[in-house]
Parts: structure tokens; C-alpha cells; sequence
């Protein structure tokens, strides 16, 4: 018998009980909540039991302002911390290098070293809220630093609880902030997972992304199969690497796009839940449900937000979220209606926040289980996604799987062609984008957008170069020479990093004591 408490009671405005969950007994192939295969959603209660979290994300200029955000955001009822980190972060290059110039906190916050992520989480509850954050090829870097910060601040490393990004095979896919070539990319990746899941039990170690290659501009089918064939490829890499699937896989989460059409995005989710049970249990004789289940976060849509009246990206937005939530997902950002434009203001971040909110405590959506089940249409929708995903998951593996496919440039010409395809349906018409191509008017935008204050770049420069003049030189410098020799054999390169950067050495110094080791990968 489960000791689980019973969900509240949950009823319409007419009084109507609604039960946690509806369908015919048995469930056939879509089985019961909480069991294999997972379509309806990987726990029996859902939302019932525990709501999605809310999950802003925020990140610009310096840790200081970035941080004052977070807390703002906390304050107003948001349930999760997501960090935007800059180019130069994200490239592994600190703001005082000439290639920063110009870039410093513009599209997230800058950090370079751990007196940049002391002041990020100054004040916030390291062992009660989550943190997410989009960092790839310095995943290990920011992932390091903010366990520092965690434990000067006390918490236990069980309560050090979030996810990493850590996701580098769709940035040789669809964004391009890689760093170092592909195999050895891979080799950062097991490093981390198998890391976490000795020093930080809690932590999710990927989040197997495919909102980017959605933003590029690939299809929902496309989107599910590009993303589960690179985590079958982090699953392959896991298990060379001597790691047990049962330890590890629990650990594995996605991060979905949220579009517009509302059935397929909620179909879509529903499809690549169950796709991910059946590869785990067939492909990699996964038993147990943990390892089976996907958990995913998801973000609306950032590539539908239109210039042109960007008030209508609220209800863009509202759409997209409505669709993830029906879908089943464990964390949710909506995107604001400026960003089109710019950061975000606060104004437009809480209307963001306040959308997320309304739809869990007024729209009913979190009332029971699964609402769409037994929709012909969407049960329909599933089936097809699934077929589509699967012929496209058949030639990656023809191919010799996602890092071939990569080096052979197939997933990329695949989103070209789809991306080349959806801008000629909406530049003749057949697809219809209200305020841009019909129901078009001559009002000027008069939204004002965030900017980023031009002194940021200099005041970053120079909190960075004061850290390098504090610090222990010759400590930091024995402490990268151990990096390096790890990074030449074949050791975890976690554990010396981890001391590179306590020791006071910066995030471009770790990276380019790997880049002399790794080299560095060029787009061909």
C-alpha cells in the first residue's frame, strides 16, 4: 500500500468532482500515468500531487544584477532559478579578452571566476530552490563554481539540487557555442556525469536540449528525433565510459520547445516520453522507471515572438504554455512579450510569471492527469509524430549515429530545409502570422526594451582583473598544470578543475588550458 497522501479534492465551478485521472480500463498502449511507457506523463499524480515548477529565465549585465532579478522573480512567486550566461561565458573567454569586446553581459551574465558566482547566488536558498543553467561547453566550469558557493554557504551536497545544460552535440547542430572538437566534448560530458553522480546525488547531470534545434528552425518531428538520437549518443558515450545505465539515467533530463500549434506541441511531448522508455528498455535494457522515464523542461517558443505589435506575443505565449503544461511538462519558462525586441524589463518578466501562474491556478489545467487522453485527433498526432521521429532516429543510426551524422552535416541540413520550407509558406501567405504578414497595421512599437548599461563591459574588466591580482599566482598555476595532465590522460577532468577554480583560476583559464590540450573544433 503507498504511503503517498491522497491528491486535494479538485472540482468545477458547478461543483463538479474532478477525478485525478480518466481513461478506459486498461489503459492499452498508452498505459497508466506514472508507468511504462510513460505517454501520459512520468509520475501517477501529476500535477495533483506536485505542480510544475516555475521556472524564469533571467540573466544579464553583472552577477549583481542578475542576482537582484532572481530575487525579484522568488518574491513574486516564481518556484526555480534559470541562468542566462554571455557569449563570452558561454565560449569560455573572460570579459577582459579582446574577443569579449563588446559582449560582456549583453545576452546573460558574465562570470569569470568564483567571486563573480558569490555575488550570482548572494542571498538565495542554495539548498531550497533548483537551479537551472544553459551553459554547454563551460558546463563543468559553472557547475563547479556554484558547488563552491554551495558549500561555503553550508549546503549539504544532497540538497545541491538543479540541472546543467551540459548538452554540446546540439551546439555543433544549432547554435555553435562549442568550444573543443566533438570527441572530446564527449569525454567533458561523462566526466560530469559520472562526478555528479558520486559528489552531487541530486544534480541532473544533461538536459538533452531540443528547443534549440526547434529555434533553428526544425519541425516537431525533427525536434523529437535529433533530440533523442543525441541522447542516445550521451547514453552510448555513458556506458564506454564504464558508467552503470541504472545509476546515471535517473539523473538524464530534456528541454523541449513549446510552438504554436497547440495539439501537435502537447502530441509531441506525449510522443517523445514514450520513444525515450522504449529506446532506454530495448536499445539499453534499462529496467528500472527512473531510468525509463523522461522528465523534461520546456520553454516557449522564443523564434514566434513578432517585432511587429509585441503585444501579441502574450497570447503566443499563453498558447505555447497551455500546451506544455497539457503535455506534461516538469518545469515551464514563458517567454516575455519584449523579447523580440530586447532583454526583458521587469514589467514584462512579471506578466510572463503571472501567465505561468494563472494557468496553474485558473485555467483547470492542473486538475487532473493527462486532459488530452483519448482525443482522437491527439492520440492521432502521437502515433504520427512517433512514426515521423522514428524513419528520421533510423537514418541517424544508418549513418552511424548522432556524432557521425553531425560530422556528415545531416542533422544540419535537415533543419536548413525545414527552416527554408516554413519562411516561404509565411512570405506567401499560407501561413498566417497576425501583425506581420495579415491583420498588419501602421502603428509604431512603442514598447521600451531593456538595455544593458554600457559600463557593465568595463566595471566586469575590471572586477577580473583585480580577482587575477588577489589571488595566489603560483597556486593557480599548479593547480591548471594538474588540469592539464588530467586532461592528456584519462582521469576525471572534474576533481582538478574543481581545484583550478578554488584555488582563484578563471573560467578562460581553465578553458584554455583544455583548448592547448583538446584543440579546438572549426565549422566546416
Amino acid at each position: 500500500m503507498s504511503n503517498t497522501p491522497a491528491p486535494p479534492r479538485r472540482a468545477t465551478s458547478s461543483d463538479l468532482e474532478i477525478d485525478v485521472v480518466y481513461g478506459p480500463e486498461p489503459h492499452g498502449d498508452l498505459g497508466d500515468p506514472g508507468c511504462f511507457p510513460f505517454a501520459r506523463g512520468p509520475y501517477p499524480t501529476m500535477y495533483r500531487g506536485r505542480p510544475w515548477t516555475i521556472r524564469q529565465y533571467a540573466g544579464f549585465g553583472t552577477a549583481r544584477q542578475t542576482n537582484r532579478r532572481f530575487k525579484k522573480l522568488l518574491a513574486a512567486g516564481q518556484t526555480g532559478i534559470s541562468t542566462a550566461f554571455d557569449l563570452p561565458t558561454q565560449m569560455g573567454i573572460d570579459s577582459d579578452e579582446p574577443p569579449a569586446a563588446g559582449e560582456v553581459g549583453k545576452v546573460g551574465v558574465a562570470i569569470d571566476s568564483l567571486a563573480d558566482m558569490r555575488v550570482l547566488l548572494d542571498g538565495l536558498p542554495l539548498g531550497e530552490v533548483t537551479t537551472s543553467m544553459t551553459i554547454n561547453a563551460t558546463a563543468p566550469v559553472l557547475l563547479l563554481l556554484y558547488q563552491l558557493v554551495a558549500e561555503e554557504q553550508g549546503t549539504p551536497p544532497e540538497r545541491i539540487r538543479g540541472t546543467v545544460q551540459n548538452d554540446i552535440l546540439k551546439e555543433y547542430i544549432a547554435r555553435g557555442t562549442y568550444i573543443y572538437p566533438p570527441k572530446t566534448s564527449m569525454r567533458l560530458v561523462t566526466d560530469l556525469f559520472a562526478y555528479c553522480g558520486r559528489e552531487l546525488p541530486s544534480w541532473n547531470t544533461i538536459s538533452i536540449s531540443g528547443y534549440h534545434i526547434r529555434e533553428a528552425g526544425a519541425t516537431a518531428a525533427q525536434e523529437i528525433a535529433l533530440t533523442l538520437a543525441n541522447g542516445i549518443a550521451y547514453v552510448e558515450a555513458a556506458i564506454e565510459a564504464g558508467l552503470e545505465v541504472e545509476r546515471f539515467a535517473p539523473r538524464l533530463s530534456f528541454f523541449w520547445n513549446s510552438h504554436n500549434h497547440l495539439f501537435e506541441e502537447a502530441a509531441k511531448f506525449r510522443a517523445a516520453r514514450r520513444m525515450w522508455a522504449f529506446i532506454m528498455r530495448e536499445r539499453f535494457g534499462a529496467t528500472g522507471p527512473a531510468a525509463q522515464r523522461m522528465r523534461f523542461h520546456t520553454q516557449t517558443a522564443g523564434s514566434t515572438l513578432t517585432a511587429q505589435q509585441p503585444e501579441n506575443n502574450i497570447v503566443r505565449t499563453t498558447v505555447q504554455a497551455l500546451a506544455a503544461t497539457m503535455g506534461g511538462t516538469q518545469s515551464l519558462h514563458t517567454n516575455a512579450f519584449d523579447e523580440a525586441l530586447g532583454l526583458p524589463t521587469e514589467r514584462s518578466a512579471t506578466i510572463a510569471l503571472r501567465t505561468q501562474q494563472i494557468l496553474a491556478a485558473e485555467s483547470g489545467v492542473a486538475d487532473t492527469v493527462d486532459p488530452l487522453a483519448g482525443s482522437y485527433y491527439v492520440e492521432s498526432l502521437t502515433d504520427r509524430l512517433e512514426e515521423a521521429a522514428g524513419r528520421i532516429i533510423d537514418e541517424i543510426d544508418r549513418l552511424g549515429g548522432a556524432v557521425a551524422a553531425i560530422e556528415q552535416g545531416f542533422p544540419q541540413r535537415e533543419i536548413e530545409d525545414a527552416s527554408y520550407r516554413a519562411s516561404i509558406r509565411v512570405e506567401r501567405g499560407e501561413d498566417t502570422v497576425v501583425g506581420v504578414n495579415r491583420f498588419t497595421d501602421d502603428a509604431g512599437v512603442t514598447v521600451q526594451a531593456l538595455s544593458v548599461d554600457p559600463t557593465v563591459e568595463a566595471d566586469q574588466r575590471s572586477m577580473v582583473r583585480e580577482w587575477r591580482a588577489d589571488r595566489d599566482r603560483r597556486a593557480v598555476d599548479r593547480s591548471l598544470e594538474r588540469l592539464s595532465e588530467t586532461a592528456r590522460g584519462t582521469g576525471n577532468i572534474m576533481y582538478p578543475m574543481k581545484d583550478a577554480l578554488a584555488a582563484g583560476a578563471t573560467l578562460g583559464e581553465v578553458s584554455d588550458a583544455l583548448r592547448q590540450v583538446f584543440g579546438v573544433h572549426r565549422a566546416r
